[in-house]
């Protein structure tokens, strides 16, 4: 059993497109708070943690949703197509808000992109193991997760050559929203490729009349609480970056996004060694060892003195623990589900991931504002959570499912039908 590549890439531009959109969205929007609206830390926290408050609500409500839908063009394509272009749209309002320094139009706007960015969020992770079979499906997120980051590259380069101009960045970065969705539109048939997919074996996952037992349940309690833990820590670091380094290291925001585009270069090109190394050692041993390199490299991020050739290192190596992480985590949690189900469970992994990323930004925007070392208990705050995810994710029993080892680093990617 092989990975399908070219069916991976195309179902991959869904979350090509979110990525580039959440990455100028955590960089961007914090900057406009404060610098255009006079936003404080705490309140900006806030702010923030907006999306992820939506998202709690709407990810399980869309990705259960889209289990139930049935349309000729497919269960998970029509909520991607119809909100990709409806949230392009919308993009083009936040710097015009920005420009008149409309603190309403502002509002109103983002809540509502904010919106229709949930409504799809969820289908569009759930299309890749819907056309994936179980075995494959690290390798298969390994390859989604590729291409995120590079829809994450796209952004920051984007914002590297036009930092002047926050109309051009919304505007391209639109732009290349609605490409993905109209090659997606046209590339993948949804409904032709589930029905290809091969017959799931017996699950063995649920007793009789559809109950999750008990070892079971418990190794999906503590990997959600770890995907919990491992979130407040990563995006911590995520949302306050750019102004840890205009305010820590006293460094403009294109010299932050650099340093992004350097650490989202060397995640990208770790995706590929890690889903490889996933299937030789197993799921679980490469998410322990990535949030152990995490953990490593906020505790280098706490020491650093000052802006230096050794932060492109550091935040090199966070962008390796997050890979590790991110191409396991999520196999793990839908492992556990029926190929019915698998929206609902991608709506359970997203509860978590969300209900961290509400917290963290108010928690660690108090921590900012109200202790005397500001910005600088960031990495510490980090290697905190880090290390507590480590723990809860040694209790963790299930959902490590080890492939067939493939011949070559080759056949990781597979080959075309």
């Amino acid at each position: 059993m092989k990975l399908n590549y070219k069916r991976t890439v195309l179902v991959g531009l869904a979350f090509m497109s979110i990525s580039s959109f959440w990455q100028l969205y955590n960089y961007i929007i914090p900057l406009i708070l404060k610098n255009t609206f006079g936003v404080t830390d705490a309140v900006s926290g806030y702010v923030m943690a907006a999306d992820n408050i939506l998202a709690v609500f709407l990810l399980p409500l869309f990705g259960a949703l889209s289990d139930r839908v049935h349309t000729p063009f497919g269960r998970r394509k029509p909520f991607i197509i119809v909100g990709s272009f409806l949230a392009a749209g919308l993009m083009f309002l936040i710097p015009l808000a920005d420009a008149q320094k409309n603190l309403t139009l502002f509002v109103v706007a983002l809540a509502v992109l904010l919106i229709v960015l949930s409504s799809y969020r969820s289908p569009a992770v759930a299309l890749m193991p819907d056309v994936t079979p179980k075995p494959l499906r690290s390798k298969g997120n390994a390859v989604i997760n590729l291409m995120g980051a590079l829809g994450g590259i796209i952004t920051h380069l984007v914002i590297s050559f036009f930092a002047q101009s926050y109309t051009t960045i919304f505007s391209i970065v639109a732009g290349f929203m609605v490409t993905c969705a109209i090659i997606l539109m046209f590339g993948v048939h949804e409904n032709k490729l589930v029905a290809e997919m091969p017959p799931e074996p017996e699950d063995t996952q649920k007793e009789a009349g559809g109950k999750m037992p008990k070892e079971v349940r418990k190794s999906l309690i503590f990997i959600l609480l770890s995907v919990f833990l491992w979130f407040m820590a990563y995006n911590a670091v995520e949302t306050a970056y750019s102004r840890y380094v205009q305010d820590v290291w006293g460094r403009s925001e294109s010299v932050g996004s650099t340093m992004m585009i350097i650490a989202m270069l060397v995640a990208t090109a770790s995706y590929l060694p890690v889903g490889q190394l996933s299937a030789k050692i197993g799921r679980k041993k490469v998410i322990l060892g990535g949030v152990a390199l995490m953990a490593c490299a906020f505790f280098a991020g706490f020491l650093l003195p000052g802006y230096s050739i050794a932060a492109y290192l550091i935040m090199g190596a966070i962008g390796i623990g997050w890979a590790s992480i991110n191409v396991n985590s999520y196999p793990m949690v839908v492992e556990m589900s029926k190929g019915s189900d698998v929206g609902k469970y991608t709506g359970l992994y997203y509860t978590f991931s969300m209900s961290a990323q509400i917290l963290t930004p108010i928690l660690s925007g108090y921590l900012f504002t109200y202790l005397p070392f500001g910005y600088r208990v960031l990495f510490p705050y980090a290697l905190i959570f880090s290390a507590l995810a480590f723990i809860t994710m040694t209790f963790v029993r299930h959902g490590d499912n080890r492939p067939d080892l493939p011949q070559s680093a080759l056949e990781l990617f597979g080959e075309e039908d």
